[in-house]
C-alpha cells in the first residue's frame, strides 16, 4: 500500500479525486439547500394563497357552514380572536404547527376582547397584509403528511377578527430533495471514479517517458556504459527538458571519466620512465659502483619529484580546492620570477593587485616562463598592465609560436605538440594544463595568441582588486 501511494501517479490521482469529491459535495449541498428553500417558498406561497381565498369568503360575510374549506384536500382552520376554532376542513383528523390542535369547531365560539396590542388594525371586510408561516403536520382521511401553514387575519363586521390557517403539503419538497439526494449519492461516486480513472490514465501517459528515462538510467548504472543516452520524447515539455538535461549530465560525466582514465594512464606512463631509469642506475651502481651515474640519478629523482608535485596539484585542483584569499602584487611577482633568468625582460605598465594564492600564481608564471624560454629564439618578455577592472599578466617569446589549430589543445594534460617538446627538454606536458586550471580557480582565464615578435603570447587575465 505504501509503495502504491508512493508513486507520483497514485498521489496525483488521489489528489484530483479528493478535489473533485470535495467540490461535488460542496456543490451538491448548495443545490440541495437551494432546492429545498425554493420548494419551501413555493409551499408557503401556495398555503398563503389558500388562506387568502378563505379569508376573502369570510370578508364577504360567508357563514362558517358555507365556507369552501376542502380545496385540494388541504387542512384549513379558522379561529376567532380568542383562538377558538370556529371552522375547519371536514376530513381533518389531527393537526399540529398552527397553535390550535382542535379539529372540530366549538359550538360556543364567540367574540372576546383583544389583548394583543401589536395586532394589525384592520377595517371591517379587510384582509391583513402580514402572513405568518409555520411548519407542522396534519392527518386527513387517515393520511398524515408534513405541511407548511400560512396564517392570515381578516376583519369581519359581525364576527370580529378571524385568523385563517391553511396548509400546503411538503410531500413534493421531500420527494424532490430525496430524488436529488439519490441522484447525487449515485452520480457523485461514479463521477469521482471517472475522474480517478481519467487522471490515472492521463498521468500514466504523461509519466511514461519518465519511466523510460528511469529504466535507461538503471541500465546505464548496471552496465557502467556512459556512452548510452536516455530517450528524449518528441514533446517540448518539462519531461523532454529533463531528458535533455540528463543526457547533458551523462555527456559531462562520460567526458570527466574518460579524462580521468586518460590522466591516470598518462601519469602512469610518465612515472614509469624516471622510475625505470632511476632503478637501472641504482642497480648498475650496486653491481659496479665505479659506473654509478650520480648526476643522472639525481636528475631523474628531481624530475620524478616535480612530476609528483604536478600530479598532486592537479589532484587538488580537480577536487575543487579554492585558493587562499590573499593580496598578490603581480608586478612584484613578475620581477621575482623573472629574476635570474637570462634573456627575460620585465615591462610594468601599472602596479596591479589581485586576490588569490601567491604560490599558485607564481607557479603559473614560472610554467609560462619555462615554456617561453624553451621555445624562444633569443628573448622573452613579461608584462603587467591593467585593463579596467582586469589585471593582465602576459608572457611573450620570439619563437615559432603556436599554430591556431593547437591553441586550445596545448592546455590539455600530457600534450606535447612536437618532438622538440620531449620528456627531457619539455617535461611531461603538465605545465600549461596546471596554469589554466589555476587561472580558472582564480576566476580568471589563460589564452594564447600570436605575439608581436611572431612567437607565442600567453595572457593571464584576473579580476583586479
Amino acid at each position: 500500500m505504501s509503495r502504491l501511494f508512493g508513486s507520483v501517479r497514485a498521489r496525483a490521482t488521489l489528489a484530483a479525486t479528493l478535489v473533485v469529491a470535495v467540490a461535488l459535495v460542496a456543490a451538491g449541498t448548495a443545490v440541495l439547500l437551494s432546492l429545498r428553500s425554493n420548494l419551501l417558498g413555493e409551499a408557503g406561497t401556495s398555503a398563503e394563497r389558500s388562506a387568502r381565498e378563505v379569508a376573502a369568503q369570510l370578508a364577504a360575510g360567508t357563514r362558517y357552514d358555507d365556507l369552501s374549506l376542502d380545496v385540494d384536500d388541504r387542512p384549513v382552520q379558522v379561529t376567532d380572536e380568542d383562538g377558538v376554532l370556529v371552522a375547519a376542513s371536514e376530513d381533518l383528523e389531527r393537526i399540529s404547527g398552527t397553535g390550535v390542535d382542535d379539529v372540530s369547531p366549538s359550538p360556543a365560539a364567540g367574540r372576546g376582547d383583544r389583548e394583543d396590542e401589536d395586532d394589525e388594525e384592520l377595517e371591517p371586510g379587510e384582509i391583513g397584509g402580514r402572513t405568518t408561516v409555520t411548519d407542522g403536520s396534519a392527518t386527513i382521511d387517515g393520511e398524515t403528511e408534513d405541511y407548511r401553514f400560512a396564517a392570515v387575519t381578516v376583519e369581519t363586521d359581525d364576527r370580529g377578527t378571524l385568523t385563517v390557517h391553511a396548509g400546503s403539503p411538503l410531500s413534493a419538497e421531500h420527494g424532490a430533495v430525496r430524488t436529488a439526494l439519490t441522484v447525487m449519492l449515485i452520480g457523485f461516486p461514479c463521477l469521482a471514479a471517472v475522474v480517478a480513472a481519467v487522471t490515472w490514465l492521463v498521468t500514466r501517459r504523461a509519466l511514461r517517458p519518465v519511466e523510460g528515462i528511469r529504466r535507461e538510467m538503471a541500465a546505464i548504472t548496471a552496465s557502467a556504459d556512459l556512452a548510452r543516452r536516455v530517450p528524449v520524447p518528441a514533446t517540448h515539455d518539462e519531461v523532454a527538458r529533463l531528458a535533455l538535461t540528463t543526457n547533458e549530465t551523462l555527456s559531462a560525466l562520460q567526458t570527466s571519466v574518460e579524462r580521468q582514465r586518460r590522466f591516470v594512464a598518462d601519469a602512469s606512463h610518465e612515472l614509469r620512465s624516471p622510475i625505470a631509469s632511476l632503478r637501472t642506475q641504482l642497480e648498475v651502481g650496486a653491481a659496479h659502483p665505479e659506473l654509478l651515474d650520480v648526476d643522472g640519478a639525481v636528475a631523474d629523482t628531481v624530475r620524478l619529484q616535480r612530476l609528483a608535485a604536478d600530479l598532486l596539484l592537479l589532484a587538488r585542483l580537480d577536487a575543487g580546492e579554492r585558493p587562499a584569499d590573499a593580496r598578490v602584487d603581480l608586478a612584484a611577482l613578475a620581477r621575482e620570477e623573472a629574476g635570474g633568468r637570462s634573456g627575460v625582460t620585465v615591462r610594468i605598465a601599472a602596479d596591479v593587485t589581485v586576490a588569490g594564492s601567491r604560490g599558485q600564481l607564481g607557479r603559473v608564471l614560472g610554467n609560462l616562463l619555462d615554456n617561453a624560454q624553451r621555445h624562444a629564439r633569443s628573448a622573452t618578455e613579461v608584462s603587467v598592465r591593467r585593463e579596467g577592472g582586469t589585471a593582465v599578466l602576459a608572457v611573450a617569446d620570439d619563437g615559432e609560436g603556436v599554430p591556431a589549430a593547437d591553441r586550445d589543445r596545448i592546455f590539455e594534460r600530457f600534450v606535447r605538440l612536437d618532438a622538440a617538446r620531449s620528456r627531457d627538454d619539455g617535461g611531461a606536458g603538465l605545465g600549461l594544463a596546471i596554469a589554466r586550471d589555476v587561472a580558472a580557480r582564480h576566476d580568471g582565464t589563460l589564452t594564447v595568441r600570436e605575439a608581436p615578435q611572431g612567437g607565442a603570447l600567453f595572457e593571464l587575465r584576473l579580476p583586479a582588486v
